[in-house]
């Protein structure tokens, strides 16, 4: 793998890291006042926010490696992928019923993910097979 492919899958995956904490601290933390702004209850958000730190731990984990491995990377897209699902679920399936801005904070946090996974698959599948 080049430098800038080494540098570049490990930037997304700090990033992603980074979000996951925010995120975590935003529905854990903050899952009463979310809650009264987007109607998702704060049953879901609470462990939703929680389980985001260890991820997050992984993530950054993952990234300072003296080599990136790419199990590892791929476990992470494949969760990410999971969120995604999960969060379109909960807002398509009726699983809860959000408000607007419940919608919203759904959508956007999916998009966001979306968008790392596909960073990071770029990363990773352009990273060549160890011998």
């Amino acid at each position: 793998m080049s430098q800038y492919e080494n540098s570049f899958l490990r930037r997304v995956l700090l990033v992603d890291a980074a979000t996951c904490v925010l995120a975590g601290l935003v529905m854990a933390v903050g899952a009463k006042f979310v809650n009264g702004l987007t109607a998702i209850p704060t049953g879901l958000l609470l462990p939703a926010g929680l389980i985001l730190f260890p991820i997050a731990a992984f993530m950054a984990f993952v990234a300072t490696r003296a080599q990136v491995s790419r199990g590892a990377v791929w476990l992470i897209v494949i969760g990410n992928a999971g969120w995604i699902v999960a969060s379109l679920y909960v807002v398509l399936g009726n699983a809860i019923a959000p408000n607007g801005l419940g919608q919203i904070f759904i959508g956007a946090q999916a998009l966001a993910v979306a968008l790392l996974t596909l960073l990071e698959y770029r990363g990773v599948a352009t990273q060549p097979v160890a011998a």
